[in-house]
């Protein structure tokens, strides 16, 4: 994309250069007004041709011969350029949409229930709650600043809160799912999330390797604990993105996110 713009840049300074040039050209040598000469240049280079203006001296028309060689193909790479940039958009646009699915499907899935599980052995949770409970009200200002606080937060987790086991059993259950996504090359357009992912799938590589996890030595509950600390952090940020996300683009489906919201102690899926 960005190479698509430089080009378009480059058509677009010759092209105008060519324009003024070219007015200037038979202002000078056919004697024309501003309006005139203008007109017989961009008709000339868009290749629209009506004929009511033409060069009568030779030198006129040595110089619309030089202007139509140089000015048609720049005026065709312009457009060329712009139909580029405008399908690029789209194709961009249309793997966002997907990926964006695909993060939605992931938090469905996952991302909430873990969010819950950590979050209930943050004891420090409350102190960032009011950065995340999203109402409807919220705006992009709001979603910065609350974006903002997360990144100054601590995510500590208490592990004697967490029963490792359970979250063993739901990891290991949602492994083959976990797999699938970090197999879509279509993350790979996305590294927060794809970190996410990683952070996520580690933890449940460290739980699938132990056979006992509710009796392990401390140094290795401390380990677990940083995986734990790690995949909390980028399960937040992501979610909030998300949810900003939703509210810009299906308001049905963020009316859901927020009454399913694992840090609103008021939320509930009933609707009243």
């Amino acid at each position: 994309m960005h190479a698509i713009m430089v080009r378009l840049k480059i058509f677009l300074a010759v092209f105008l250069v060519l324009i003024v040039v070219g007015t200037a050209g038979f202002m000078h040598i056919e004697k024309k007004s501003v309006v005139d000469a203008a007109y017989y240049v961009i008709v000339t280079v868009a290749t629209v041709g009506y004929g009511d203006i033409h060069p009568t001296t030779d030198a006129g028309k040595i110089f619309a011969v030089v202007l139509i060689v140089l000015g048609v193909g720049t005026f065709l790479g312009v457009i060329a350029n712009v139909t580029e940039i405008i399908l690029a958009r789209r194709e961009i646009e249309s793997r966002l949409e997907k990926l964006n699915m695909v993060i939605g499907v992931f938090f469905s899935e996952v991302g909430i229930h873990l969010m819950t599980l950590f979050a209930r052995s943050d004891r420090e949770v409350d102190n960032i709650r009011s950065s995340l409970v999203v109402t409807a009200n919220w705006t992009d200002e709001k979603f910065t600043a609350a974006t903002g606080d997360l990144r100054k937060y601590d995510y500590s987790v208490e592990m004697d809160l967490i029963d490792l086991a359970t979250l063993k059993d739901f990891l290991c259950g949602e492994r083959d799912f976990l797999v699938r996504l970090l197999e879509n090359p279509i993350l790979l357009e996305h590294q927060s999330f794809t970190d996410l992912l990683r952070a996520v799938f580690h933890v449940t590589e460290e739980l699938a390797y132990r056979n006992e996890v509710r009796n392990i030595p401390v140094t290795d509950r401390n380990h677990l604990a940083n995986d734990i600390q790690r995949a909390y952090s980028l399960l937040v940020h992501q979610w909030l993105d998300y949810m900003k996300y939703l509210k810009s683009n299906y308001p049905f489906l963020f009316h859901l996110a927020m009454r399913t919201n694992p840090f609103d102690r008021t939320a509930s899926i009933t609707v009243s």
